[in-house]
């Protein structure tokens, strides 16, 4: 009874509303990762090729990075109306403005990993027979993955919030549930639907920071190191000190 009372009383924490719409909570967070997924994917695979075309010099770099953050000023509820004579109230309308403005994080995350790939390691890679494509996909984006995995993260988290734009169009996963619930005053599916989001943003980052750890092994082993030295450095002082 108290259960069904505070959908009565319109209380922000209510278990019975998600019990009641449980399937409705579950297709709009399903929704939602479909979009981000999606749009983070498409995203990755546009700023590619631009970092790489902004690493040719400055000449491409200057037009390449300026248009990418122009871009992400751009407010989303008028992105979505630009986007809107071409793509129609569709998903599509969504994915393009979230991959577009993914765009601004993914190509300077990819173009300073590339750029961070020691030109030693370049030139023994050359040495060794390793043409542009060779070098480019065995030897340079391997060592740039840290930082495009960081890119990745922020550009995901980002995409997460941005999504809930899409329910002007009914393509908002998550924010298809929290825009009417602000209008009407529904406090219970404005707090649930506010805290999915939250939560998938965090297990998305958490997913993709082990994914990182994964995938660049190399990193560790380094801060390992580091520390090392650190603390053996430390030690050393202090025996000087004592002394």
């Amino acid at each position: 009874m108290a259960g069904q009372n505070c959908l009565v009383a319109n209380d922000w924490i209510c278990w019975e509303y998600v019990t009641s719409r449980s399937q409705e909570l579950t297709d709009a967070t399903l929704e939602h990762v479909w979009i981000t997924g999606v749009s983070v994917l498409i995203g990755i695979a546009v700023s590619v090729p631009l970092a790489l075309l902004a690493r040719r010099g400055r000449r491409w770099a200057a037009p390449v990075l300026g248009i990418t953050t122009l871009i992400y000023t751009v407010p989303s509820l008028a992105m979505f109306s630009l986007l809107l004579p071409v793509f129609g109230l569709s998903a599509s309308l969504v994915v393009t403005g979230l991959v577009l403005y993914s765009l601004t994080i993914l190509v300077r995350n990819v173009l300073a990993g590339l750029e961070a790939v020691p030109e030693d390691v370049r030139e023994a890679a050359r040495g060794m027979g390793y043409g542009p494509s060779r070098l480019l996909w065995q030897v340079e984006l391997p060592l740039a993955l840290p930082a495009l995995l960081a890119g990745v993260r922020i550009a995901t988290v980002s995409t997460v919030a941005l999504t809930t734009v899409g329910s002007i169009v009914g393509k908002g996963g998550l924010g298809n549930l929290i825009a009417p619930a602000v209008n009407s005053s529904f406090k219970a599916q404005v707090l649930t639907a506010s805290v999915l989001c939250v939560l998938l943003a965090l297990v998305a980052d958490l997913a993709l920071l082990g994914l990182q750890r994964l995938l660049t092994p190399w990193t560790r082993a380094t801060r390992t190191k580091r520390a090392r030295r650190t603390n053996r450095a430390a030690r050393t002082a202090d025996v000087s000190g004592g002394v």
